[in-house]
């Protein structure tokens, strides 16, 4: 008698079916105990792998698992089931698998194209690192910063996915290229700076002992001018190495302040002087000033001729006073000045005798012009009148100033 089941059977013989869409086909044969026994074992070894199929699915779907591990597994599944000895929807089964495998199948393309897209990405990064290096080999003389910017873009290129072999070969020459210029150049630069260096330092040796041959110099003016000099010429002369730079520039300042510290303590004591021939020469200002104004030309002349003796005597003030006092005394000599020229216009006899015949050439000529004028008048003549009205008015205006200037003289 046949026991079955939606999706098996077991023959009168103990063998035991499953229905497939193929067909039946023998699974293996119960000769021990009931049918529905053998049934039920078989049932356990299908569901087993419905288990595994579940287990495989959940971990599809919920892990990372490799597309070629998951597919690996689904073959050995497939194959289970294809020949599994159970009882139960091995259709089912199949096509689950086949669903799975589809889902794995679209997992990789998607791993593909995120693959893609990296390596895109990755190669945009690198092209981008490269292009960098090979600025900062070409233009850059931030020498410091630019060699840590070279090492933080190699750390950035290792840190970044590798991109298809020719690609990779080719931008990692570009930068290895690139590196090597920037220390080739970075190099040319030290040694350069370094000879500039050897130039400086030697020009600075020598302006030190020249500046030290200085430093007990009393030539105060000439001296000042040359420590100006040789500092234009030191800021001129570029640096040398810093502990070199900071030893010469110590021992320079050392000669120049030795030279301006003894010239400002002889300035400090002649200016204490000065000041007191300051004090001195105001003094002879305030006497001076008395002279004024000038009544006695002479007697002035004399007493002014002696404050001048004096003054120049005292010597020299500070500068902020002398244009004050120098002034002050030259409006005194002045004043003194036109006195005297004004006394000697004043008895000149030959000036006063010149002033005394252009007044009397003056009024002849005013009388002879009167005349003119009368005669005009009475014959009408109008032209000739007006003439001589104006050459009348002339002649009157010239003698009213002659006949002063011939006062003054008197």
């Amino acid at each position: 008698m046949n026991t079955t089941d939606p999706w098996g059977r077991v023959d009168d013989d103990g063998t035991v079916y499953v229905r497939t869409a193929d067909g039946e086909r023998a699974v293996g044969s119960w000769q021990a105990g009931a049918p529905e026994e053998a049934l039920a074992f078989f049932r356990r070894k299908y569901e087993s792998l419905v288990t595994e199929v579940d287990l495989l699915e959940q971990r599809i779907k919920t892990t990372d698992l490799p597309p070629g591990q998951a597919e690996s597994i689904i073959q050995r599944l497939r194959e289970s089931v294809t020949d599994a000895h159970a009882v139960g929807d091995l259709d089912a089964l199949s096509k689950r698998l086949d669903d799975l495998g589809t889902l794995v199948q679209g997992r990789r393309a998607e791993q593909r194209e995120a693959r893609e897209r990296q390596r895109g990405e990755a190669r945009e990064t690198k092209e981008r690192i490269v292009a960098e290096a090979e600025r900062i080999a070409e233009e850059t003389t931030h020498w410091k910063a630019g060699g840590e910017r070279m090492r933080q873009l190699v750390e950035e290129w290792k840190a970044t996915p590798r991109v298809d072999r020719p690609t990779e070969t080719a931008l990692w020459k570009r930068l290895s290229s690139a590196r090597s210029a920037f220390t080739k150049r970075r190099k040319a630069y030290f040694a350069s700076l370094e000879e500039q260096r050897g130039e400086a330092r030697e020009r600075k040796e020598y302006l030190v002992a020249e500046a030290e041959s200085l430093s007990d110099s009393t030539d105060w003016g000439p001296t000042a001018a040359h420590y100006r000099d040789l500092m234009r010429q030191w800021k001129a002369a570029g640096r040398a190495d810093r502990t070199t730079e900071e030893e010469l520039w110590g021992r320079f300042k050392a000669a120049q302040d030795q030279f301006f510290h003894a010239r400002n303590a002889v300035f400090a004591e002649r200016d204490a002087e000065f000041a007191e021939h300051a004090t001195a020469k105001e003094e002879l200002l305030i006497e001076a000033q008395k002279l004024l104004p000038v009544s006695d030309v002479r007697a002035a002349r004399a007493s002014l001729r002696a404050l001048q003796e004096r003054w120049e005597a005292i010597g020299p003030v500070p500068r902020d006073d002398r244009d004050r006092l120098e002034g002050g005394l030259r409006r005194v000599e002045e004043t003194v000045r036109k006195a005297e020229e004004s006394e000697w216009r004043r008895t000149n006899p030959e000036a006063r005798a010149r002033a005394e015949a252009t007044v009397a050439q003056l009024r002849t000529s005013i009388e002879q012009l009167e005349k003119k004028l009368e005669k005009a008048r009475a014959v009408g003549d109008e032209r000739k009148t007006r003439e001589h009205e104006e050459a009348l008015e002339a002649r009157r205006s010239w003698l009213t100033e002659a006949e002063k200037a011939f006062h003054e003289l008197s």
